[in-house]
């Protein structure tokens, strides 16, 4: 930071006029120095972007704080506001803003750069020089151009948009036509006090993370122990053993859960074979089977996830280094000594990345108990049942009850809670402290 700083200053004092006017008017420097095509598409760059605040972009960064001021009225035929759509344009002119600020910024730089080259006596590398350049040497940003802006519109734009829906009353009776205002914390205070909401969120939050933490570990030690079942010399028909995981995991999983629940269900072939050993029907996934529901969803997940545990584990395994474990033998370890004083610690150090995936991947698993027992509510719980994890209750509240604004902030409070169990794990692990353990 005090680098730049001292870059900065360093500019300012010894800067010509004609690089100075370039933080008036953008080009100007480049195209004094000689570089007129570069300069005149700076230029432009600042005409558009003037054009554009000063026929809209200003009125959206208003709308932006404003979420408009006038209401619909329909006896009269006058068009309100929309606070949605304001709040979106809004948050584009920001990144337009922020994207011509970097360019403004280059453009100083880069009129500095030419100023030190003609003070030198060299001359300023001609534009056609500089299309050849970035189509050979730096062709990696041209490439990355497009995706990066594709990346900002797509994906960033909507998740700042949802996460600034958090802070507002959009939702229930108040969305467009009618108006959306600003409420800052107050939909996390809704959640964490108000008893509408607050004993269902605690209670699916302390689930989740008992399912996050259990489907995580299950999948893993299962994937793991049946990659080291496999790998074993004395199993005959490794391909076809193999094979069966792959063909469970290629199969679609929402066709898999289906499958599942017609299996629990009355009617399905369990309970008919309890029926036909003289037993009663139980009802595997009804209203008062908790943790009944709970277990199949952790072997659903299971059935589902262990293939590509088992696929990852297998790859690793191969690369083991076998002399270690010849020299454990000889040293008498016995073989769950050799599993956890050297396989474990190396699957741990290579898997890390990929086990803090799986965490949130069960964290925000969204359709294991959606095609479970989806669309099912229950006293004591706000719109959800106890096997609905907290993704499950966003789209309960959000999609089918219009709580928009209680589901963007569910949402943000997800994203805290899995980036900083996350970063913690990582941070604190063998895989980002000692990185050069097995290499």
């Amino acid at each position: 930071m005090r680098e730049k700083t001292k870059i900065w200053k360093q500019m300012i004092q010894t800067s010509r006029w004609q690089t100075r006017l370039s933080a008036l008017v953008m080009g100007s420097g480049q195209f004094l120095y000689g570089c007129r095509i570069k300069g005149l598409l700076y230029l432009a760059v600042e005409i558009c972007t003037i054009g554009y605040f000063a026929m809209r972009g200003m009125g959206d960064i208003r709308g932006f704080f404003t979420l408009g001021t006038q209401t619909a009225d329909p006896w009269t035929n006058t068009p309100g506001d929309n606070s949605v759509v304001m709040l979106l344009m809004g948050l584009l002119a920001w990144l337009i803003l922020a994207g011509f600020v970097a360019l403004y910024i280059a453009n100083l730089k880069d009129a500095y750069r030419l100023q030190q080259i003609v003070d030198r006596g060299e001359r300023p590398e001609r534009f056609i020089d500089a299309m050849k350049r970035l189509l050979d040497q730096k062709f990696y940003a041209l490439a990355l151009a497009l995706p990066v802006v594709g990346v900002c519109v797509f994906s960033i734009l909507p998740i700042v948009f949802m996460i600034l829906i958090a802070f507002t009353n959009y939702g229930g009776s108040i969305v467009p036509p009618a108006l959306v205002d600003w409420v800052g914390l107050e939909n996390f205070e809704k959640i964490i006090t108000l008893s509408q909401f607050a004993p269902t969120f605690f209670k699916i939050l302390s689930w989740n993370i008992v399912w996050a933490v259990l489907a995580t570990t299950i999948n893993y030690f299962a994937g793991l122990g049946l990659a080291l079942l496999l790998n074993k010399d004395c199993v005959k028909g490794k391909a076809i053993w193999r094979a069966f995981p792959i063909l469970a995991y290629a199969i679609p999983g929402f066709i898999t859960l289906l499958a599942f629940k017609f299996m629990f269900s009355y009617g399905g072939p369990i309970n008919q074979m309890i029926r036909d050993a003289g037993g009663v029907a139980i009802g595997f996934l009804d209203l008062d089977a908790k943790w009944t529901a709970r277990w199949i969803g952790l072997l659903v997940n299971c059935w589902i996830s262990v293939p590509s545990i088992m696929l990852l584990a297998t790859g690793h395994l191969s690369n083991r280094d076998m002399s270690i474990y010849e020299a454990a033998r000889i040293d008498g370890a016995t073989k769950f000594q050799q599993f956890r004083r050297l396989t474990m610690p190396y699957m741990i150090f290579t898997t890390t990345p990929v086990i803090l995936g799986q965490f949130v991947g069960n964290f925000n698993n969204f359709g294991i108990f959606y095609f479970l027992r989806g669309g099912m509510y229950m006293d004591g719980y706000f719109l959800a049942s106890d096997t609905d994890l907290l993704i499950n209750w966003l789209y309960n509240l959000s999609i089918d009850n219009n709580y928009y604004c209680i589901g963007a902030a569910i949402s943000l409070i997800i994203f805290i809670i899995t980036s900083i169990i996350s970063l913690t794990v990582y941070v604190r692990s063998s895989a980002y402290r000692e990185e050069d353990t097995f290499q």
